[in-house]
């Protein structure tokens, strides 16, 4: 397929996927446009209001200005002045690794993953600058910059992610980016590749152990409380129009409770407001944000919450042995691995576990609103540093177990070749007893009667012997 082709239909897709994400927050607002408000509000509002939640979910900064009657509502001091919202709803963002990633794909088999995946970004790009300009009013503003920046490199992480999981699924690609990539690698030693491929694969291995952990823990907090969280949707009173609409922010809300349990499991924990803590340690909460979603947070610590850090440790060992097993060939065959490498791949493997889980914290914190608010969601260093911690433990133990259990397997290796060297004769040895030579005192092989064999037949016949 032509250049030009593949780059006009990632643009096309690009725009596509954009369109979807804003569709998402648009028909909702419209149910409570035409349902709820009677049409009586300015529809532009709620548009603006949907590229707003749209540029939101992608990590970029809002500067909202309430007005003096909605302040005095929420109570909450410094509503009135202009304040920041930094979380980012990250179910848009998720929406659009997916269709990046789905269009690295489609642009590495064409063999231009560069062309589709550049034109993708430029889409993205420029989406996210014009809705910037055009949604931006007093009431709420985003930087234009954020707004061009932040929803194209949320596009590009899932066209790298799809044009690299082809390049590896297919290693006869003839994409020019995946071969200017493996000539780099070719030309680096071959025992730093290793390495770093090793650790790339435990750390982030464990990682996203660690948040499918946290996703499973999510599910069942909210099955365990779900009579609370119907409580406070009627409690809410929102009707059907405001339910649909609350339920679309929880949604998008959901990666953001995901990556908190992760914290919650590593210990750091999080915060639902300045002063407030959910952690293994301890609860301390304060009023809660009127998110439905919310209700399942846990009241108490756990009895032995430190009990959850053996998870992301066993993760790091499993993963590290994991690796060590399912190596190249040529690996394993050799006797014993140098003895600084688990450690370097333990170190390695920390580093890649802290830097997925310390963004992540990063990204699914921020400011939700003036006052207190200002403060929710995990703090991403001590995230980071435990998950080094604990990943890093785990596959230096693994790493040399997996090399203790080589070394073991390359002796009995050993043992065995040397059983058979010598049994089988050397070259040039004159064998102690010759076969062919009849042994004095022995009967011809032609002088023994044969034996009569029998013949097994299946059928009326039975069984008989055959002289």
């Amino acid at each position: 397929m032509r250049r030009t082709t593949i780059a006009l239909l990632a643009a096309l897709e690009a725009s596509v996927a954009a369109l979807i994400g804003l569709g998402v927050v648009v028909v909702p607002l419209i149910l409570l446009w035409a349902l709820h408000f009677g049409l009586a509000v300015d529809i532009t509002v709620l548009l603006r209001a949907a590229a707003d939640v749209w540029l939101l979910g992608h990590g970029v900064d809002l500067v909202v200005q309430l007005d003096p009657v909605t302040a005095a509502r929420t109570a909450l001091p410094g509503a009135a002045d202009p304040f920041p919202i930094t979380i980012a709803l990250l179910g848009f963002a998720l929406v659009s690794v997916a269709f990046g990633r789905r269009i690295g794909r489609r642009s590495a088999a064409g063999g231009h993953s560069f062309s589709g995946g550049i034109a993708a970004i430029l889409v993205y790009a420029a989406v996210g600058a014009v809705l910037a300009v055009v949604a931006g009013v007093d009431a709420a503003r985003a930087d234009p910059w954020q707004a061009a920046l932040l929803p194209a490199f949320t596009m590009a992480l899932g066209v790298v992610i799809g044009a690299a999981g082809e390049a590896l699924r297919r290693a006869s690609s003839t994409d020019a980016a995946s071969g200017l990539v493996r000539r780099a690698l070719v030309s680096l030693p071959l025992v730093l590749v290793a390495g770093l491929r090793a650790a790339v694969r435990v750390g982030a291995g464990a990682a996203f152990g660690v948040l499918a952990l946290g996703g499973v823990l999510v599910a069942v907090l909210i099955a365990l409380d779900y009579a609370t969280i119907a409580g406070l949707y009627q409690a809410l009173g929102a009707g059907v129009d405001g339910g649909i609409a609350l339920t679309v922010a929880e949604l998008a809300l959901l990666p953001n409770l995901v990556i908190w349990a992760a914290a919650w499991l590593l210990g750091p924990g999080f915060a639902i407001g300045s002063g407030t803590l959910v952690s293994t340690s301890g609860t301390l909460l304060g009023p809660v944000p009127g998110i439905p979603l919310l209700g399942a947070l846990p009241a108490e610590a756990p009895a032995l919450g430190a009990l959850w850090l053996i998870a992301p440790v066993l993760l790091g060992f499993v993963g590290a042995w994991v690796v060590a097993a399912t190596g190249p060939a040529v690996e394993r065959a050799k006797a014993r691995t140098p003895w600084w490498m688990p450690l370097a791949v333990g170190f390695g493997a920390a580093a890649a576990a802290a830097l997925v889980l310390g963004l992540l914290a990063w990204w699914s914190g921020g400011a939700a609103g003036p006052g207190r608010l200002a403060d929710v969601g995990p703090d991403p260093w001590p995230v980071a540093g435990v998950a080094a911690a604990t990943v890093g433990l785990g596959a230096i133990v693994g790493g040399y177990a997996a090399r203790a259990r080589s070394g073991r397997e390359a002796g009995r290796g050993s043992v065995a070749l040397r059983t058979r060297d010598e049994r089988e004769p050397r070259p040039g040895s004159i064998p102690a007893h010759d076969e062919r030579e009849p042994r004095p005192g022995s009967i011809p092989a032609h002088d023994v009667p044969e034996r009569a064999h029998r013949e097994f037949v299946w059928g009326s016949n039975g069984r008989r012997d055959l002289e």
